[in-house]
């Protein structure tokens, strides 16, 4: 089970640090590993841990931060991811570039997926999309269409992350 990911923003690094040194020092060992949570959660003015989690934002799906990686800054996917999950969400980024009802060809297909990625390897895009059910064909594989369907929640915060 992937964990969750727990930002923590600290105002003042040189108080942060102070006070994590104090409470390292009274306890005369290294801590545990949750000992340790608790001591940084105090040291940012959290009473204890449970108390940082409960004051963080909404949950972040750690599969986003892995998809958004596969992107650079101008939303161009530049690497294939290697979990097949992580695959998909990155996908619908790809679909959200396929016009809706409309019948394309595979140049047309191409296209897009050529436009949107650096990495060289369009005909892995397009199978996949086949394979993740974002893609239809004709068992000729003249025409192609986009399968209209909601994208998770991740997957919509990815694709307004990148547009």
């Amino acid at each position: 089970m992937a964990r969750a990911i727990l930002p923590l923003t600290i105002s003042d690094v040189s108080v942060f640090a102070k006070a994590l040194r104090s409470d390292l020092i009274k306890r005369g060992e290294i801590p545990g590993h949750a000992a340790f949570l608790t001591a940084i959660s105090k040291a940012a003015g959290f009473e204890n841990h449970q108390h940082l989690r409960a004051q963080a934002p909404g949950p972040i799906d750690p599969h986003l931060t892995k998809a958004k990686r596969a992107f650079d800054k101008n939303g161009i996917m530049h690497m294939w991811p290697k979990q097949t999950t992580i695959q998909g969400m990155c996908l619908w980024v790809f679909w959200t570039r396929i016009p809706a009802r409309t019948d394309l060809t595979e140049k047309d297909i191409n296209a897009v997926l050529i436009d949107g990625s650096s990495f060289g390897d369009h005909p892995l895009l397009r199978r996949s999309m086949i394979d993740h059910k974002l893609l239809t064909r004709t068992t000729d594989g003249r025409v192609y269409r986009r399968i209209e369907q909601t994208p998770s929640e991740a997957a919509k915060q990815l694709i307004t992350e990148l547009s």
